[in-house]
């Protein structure tokens, strides 16, 4: 399995290549955003790993770019952190998306995943019976009346009816949603539920 790194920063980029490496795949490095989108376009990989910041191309436009031709598995690997910067990635059609410091082991587990997963595009607009969650527009409704939510509350539910079957931990919940400030010792992600499901009765009791 080839994976290609695109990826500017010299010391991050060799370290993923040569951990890739010793993992079992085969790595080819792109060191800018440029030459990332042509090997993505010209060759077969069966995971993509997307710096943002990067000189030429940033990581937004290869991703814009590299989807309107290719399918395949894309994880962004960035610094940039802010729950927008994630709703961006994934609106982008990235499959996954983790926050620099990381760790090697946690980013190997992710890949494994989605290879095990296959291909599976993100939907512009999810429909679970009464409830429509639009990811371009960023806007959910319930019978068609206006559900309001924080950047963080739609990604965990836009999560949730993503993966609707899977098992999802507290742990992986939260390391999805950024800012959660997750520790095994707190009960951000139940708060976090339980928000929801307060939303959604409000919005019942408005009809």
């Amino acid at each position: 399995m080839t994976i290609l790194v695109i990826e500017d920063d010299q010391k991050t980029g060799d370290y993923l290549k040569k951990g890739l490496r010793e993992s079992g795949y085969a790595v080819d490095l792109a060191r800018n955003g440029i030459d990332g989108l042509h090997l993505a376009m010209e060759q077969s990989y069966e995971l993509v790993i997307i710096d943002v910041m990067m000189p030429g191309l940033d990581g937004w436009t290869v991703m814009q770019s590299l989807r309107s031709k290719q399918d395949m598995p894309v994880i962004f690997l960035t610094a940039r952190d802010h729950v927008d910067d994630r709703i961006r990635g994934l609106q982008l059609g990235a499959d996954d998306y983790l926050v620099k410091p990381f760790s090697f082991t946690e980013l190997v587990l992710r890949i494994r995943t989605l290879l095990r997963r296959g291909i599976r595009r993100d939907a512009d607009i999810y429909q679970v019976a009464d409830l429509q969650l639009d990811t371009v527009r960023h806007k959910i409704t319930r019978q068609h009346i206006p559900i309001v939510l924080t950047s963080k509350e739609f990604m965990l539910l836009h999560l949730l009816i993503k993966l609707h079957d899977e098992a999802l931990s507290r742990t992986i919940i939260a390391s999805q949603i950024g800012d959660m400030n997750f520790d095994n010792d707190t009960n951000v992600v139940d708060v976090a539920v339980k928000r929801l499901r307060a939303t959604d009765a409000r919005c019942l009791a408005r009809r």
